[in-house]
């Protein structure tokens, strides 16, 4: 417990493990042994103070995905029912049990019940020690007292369980073992059992009024709002002071000249001085120290990153949890309901790409002279005439339409659930899995997407190539994009994401279009996704002219740089970038995390 600004949620996290750019000093024990939390992280279960759950899942889906990929392997399927079973029955979710969640979009379950089912998804994979954020924050009394009942039969069973509480009331404060109070600033006030905590602070001349709630008089005494109620009386600045030399710690340098007049046991005032001397040197460094000072913070801290997402840190919680295959299975079956519920969003995306297709069909106008590429010996010496030409060059307007109507789609799948992914990732649950499942079922949109487009575009343009062939481009194409989509929802923010999302099919299409008169231009035009994707399409439409049309063709690949035998390269291209955006978004997953 403690104040606003004490760093409760800063100090659970740290305990947890889970910390993100923040400098940790100090040891962590467990069973008597300094050891990583991140080797127990499969028994560790950690509540976030925010209720992230999945929102278009169902409470029972919800709990049973987090016991099927953090329970034990070797556990019998009807033992994992029996797990589900008590935990939604001691929370109270029985009637909700087959509810929707609920998003901010649409409504669904109460704000307590989805704060059970947050805790529910920690209490599903039978942790050994459960830290959790401020549970009781926004429920009423009834809530907490029904919350805080479950977890202390929990407890009862061996469950070891650390939490964060703000200003309980009396009842609920009983209801725990042990109780560490913060004062601003992370400084410990008490540290000890429930029982004492009153004595203590009596002793200190800070006694609690009748009818009035110990937790809620204690944290006003630590906000400075009540004075001492005697002379003797200890004001909120020395309660840390006080913790101090009543458990003989040494002090502080800042702290000391509060030390005199104030009673505390027998301690070695030498060996104190020595150590505070000894730790206020590192404070006059010099411009190169404190630089080194802080490269070598930074080295550590990007150590640290390296080591928790790539190096497999030991596993000490003997507990086998299923393989990736097993998890990927899962995640295929949460992310097709999810998917499923969403099928309005979806018939509205094929509904435009009809549309786009039907009118782009319409407008662009085929030319026989160049294949449906533009002209860029013409724009060069005729620029009026050529950028009219350019505007109406069908695959050109195909390119800009289809390339910006799927990447916005797919900025979707990663951006809209990146803090359950988080939650989940700290937990132990493989984010390789999560990845590949969610491509997996996004591959059905990149096969489908180019049908529907083709299917009006196709028919309204009546292109001399094949049917198949504009379908192949266009398939590698939806695959290069949706893989930039992937790294640019996992890089950047949603706004800045579909911002990119919609500058970059145009520039890059535009660039690929211009006269390559130097080799600065063609090496940058050769590096654009468009100018593969054009290449394959007039290549797959010159294919079809042949007899008086040779001379023509021949004429207009070569002024346009293009090679009758590069179509199979083009694909190729398209499907390396697809793939290699692919393991960038999937790097991005692994190393950016939430501060």
């Amino acid at each position: 417990m403690g104040p606003s600004g004490a760093g409760k949620t800063t100090l659970l996290s740290a305990l947890a493990g889970i910390t993100v750019g923040c400098s940790i000093s100090g040891l962590v024990l467990i069973n008597g042994k300094v050891e990583s939390v991140s080797s127990y992280k499969k028994i560790v279960g950690f509540v976030p103070q925010d209720d992230i759950v999945h929102g278009n899942l169902t409470v029972e889906e919800n709990i049973w995905f987090s016991a099927n990929c953090r329970l034990s392997a070797e556990l019998p399927k009807a033992d994992k029912v029996l797990v589900v079973e008590r935990v939604i029955e001691s929370l109270g979710l029985q009637p909700v049990r087959d509810s929707l969640v609920g998003t901010m979009e649409k409504r669904g379950i109460s704000g307590g019940q989805r704060k059970r089912v947050n805790v529910g998804l920690e209490l599903a994979m039978e942790p050994s020690l459960l830290f959790l954020d401020e549970p009781t924050s926004g429920l009423d009394s009834s809530s907490s007292q029904l919350l805080l009942r479950a977890l202390r039969r929990e407890a009862l069973e061996g469950v070891n369980i650390c939490m964060v509480v703000h200003q309980p009331s009396y009842s609920l404060f009983k209801m725990f073992d042990d109780l560490i109070l913060l004062a601003k600033g992370g400084l410990t006030v008490y540290h000890g059992s429930v029982r004492d905590v009153e004595e203590y602070f009596a002793h200190l001349g800070i006694n609690v009024p009748e009818r009035i709630n110990p937790p809620d008089y204690f944290i006003d005494v630590l906000e400075g709002m009540i004075k001492p109620n005697t002379s003797s009386g200890v004001s909120y600045e020395e309660l840390p002071l006080r913790w101090m030399l009543h458990k003989g710690y040494p002090l502080p340098p800042d702290m000391q000249h509060n030390e005199s007049g104030l009673e505390a046991p027998v301690i070695n005032v030498n060996s104190i001085n020595q150590r505070n001397a000894a730790s206020s040197g590192p404070e006059q460094l010099s411009f190169c120290g404190e630089f080194w000072q802080n490269v070598k913070y930074k080295l550590e801290a990007r150590c640290d990153v390296i080591q928790n997402n790539f190096l497999k840190s030991k596993d000490l919680s003997r507990r086998r949890t299923p393989s990736i295959l097993l998890q990927y299975r899962y995640f295929l079956g949460r992310i097709a309901k999810q998917r499923l519920r969403e099928a309005r969003i979806q018939a509205i995306d094929y509904l435009i790409l009809l549309l786009a297709g039907a009118c782009l069909g319409l407008i662009a106008k085929a030319s026989d002279e160049s294949f449906g590429a533009p002209d860029l010996e013409r724009k060069k010496y005729r620029e009026f005439h050529s950028s009219i030409y350019l505007i109406h060059s069908k695959h050109f307007l195909c390119l800009i339409c289809s390339a910006l109507l799927c990447k916005i789609a797919a900025l979707r799948t990663f951006s809209l659930d990146k803090l359950q992914y988080w939650r989940e990732r700290a937990s132990g649950i493989s984010s390789l899995a999560h990845f590949v499942a969610k491509d997996t079922i996004d591959h059905f949109n990149t096969l489908i997407k180019p049908l529907v487009y083709l299917s009006m575009f196709y028919f309204f343009s009546n292109p001399r190539s094949y049917f198949i062939d504009n379908y192949i481009v266009l398939l590698c194409l939806v695959y290069c994009v949706t893989g930039i989509a992937y790294a640019l929802a996992i890089f950047l923010e949603p706004g800045s994401s579909q911002l990119c999302s919609v500058l970059l099919p145009v520039v890059l299409t535009l660039l690929s279009t211009q006269p390559k008169d130097s080799n600065f231009i063609r090496i940058l035009t050769n590096l654009c996704y468009p100018s593969w994707a054009l290449e394959a399409f007039v290549v797959s439409n010159a294919k079809r002219y042949y007899g008086v049309w040779l001379i023509q063709r021949c004429g207009a690949l070569l002024r346009n740089n293009y090679n009758l035998h590069h179509w199979g390269l083009c694909i190729s291209l398209l499907m390396a970038a697809g793939a290699a955006c692919r393991a960038v978004a999937f790097f991005g997953m692994l190393t950016l995390q939430k501060k």
